[in-house]
């Protein structure tokens, strides 16, 4: 479990107050409804995604949450042996796969942000060993505007012998935005997630190109000679 604290007094209290949305108000004229059909929709996503960790504590709230999302050309990872875009050459590669969050806010304190971020992590042919440590980051946002605050984590992982594929869900947990009023929501932050990416390969993301998490490594293994394809945008 990741325990993060973002703070960002200086700058969320120069934020524009916004009403609570009607949509809220809504929300809370059934809130036991609507925490049933979240922790459905948790209970058949974990099934899918083997997601072994207790579920995120049920938490209520006097508004909407913040947005809660990856950036694009941070949210794949694809590492290639001489920077040589084939599927050959890959060497290690991760996408971010689903975030599921919860938040928490009441009169005049601050908004409390819980999530889990699940990983989907791939080695290639031209990976170098069973262990490697990939790093994301988790920032918040006034929405669209500048960042408020960031950290990165390192996500060290080790692939069984003979997978080329792992899942891995990281708990971060303790993000506090402060409100500059009572009337501060959440809708007016971010909190955006991502791979600690090179230029190059948010280039790669930003195009649309991509590969299979395990890319090349059945090629390799036949001695294919797709070794020199090139990655096609999709």
């Amino acid at each position: 479990m990741r325990r993060l604290l973002l703070v960002a007094a200086s700058l969320a209290a120069a934020l524009t107050a916004v009403p609570l949305s009607a949509d809220a108000q809504g929300r809370r004229q059934d809130p036991d409804q609507q925490q049933r059909d979240e922790q459905a929709k948790k209970r058949k996503r974990d099934s899918e995604w083997g997601n072994n960790q207790s579920p995120l504590p049920a938490l209520r709230n006097a508004g909407p949450c913040p947005f809660v999302k990856t950036l694009y050309d941070a949210a794949r990872y694809v590492e290639f042996k001489e920077n040589r875009e084939a599927s050959a050459n890959v060497a290690y590669s991760g996408e971010i796969q689903g975030i599921s969050a919860g938040c928490q806010y009441k009169d005049e304190e601050p908004i409390k942000v819980a999530m889990d971020v699940l990983f989907e992590l791939g080695r290639g042919p031209q990976a170098t060993g069973s262990q490697k440590t990939y790093r994301y980051w988790v920032a918040v946002t006034d929405r669209n505007r500048s960042v408020l605050a960031r950290e990165t984590f390192d996500l060290a992982v080790n692939f069984p012998s003979g997978k080329d594929r792992v899942y891995v869900t990281e708990r971060v947990h303790n993000i506090v935005i402060p409100r500059a009023a009572l009337t501060t929501s959440g809708s007016n932050f971010e909190v955006l997630v991502g791979f600690e990416v090179t230029p190059e390969m948010a280039a790669f993301n930003r195009e649309g190109k991509r590969f299979r998490l395990n890319a090349g490594s059945q090629t390799a293994a036949a001695g294919s000679a797709a070794a020199g394809t090139a990655a096609t945008p999709q």
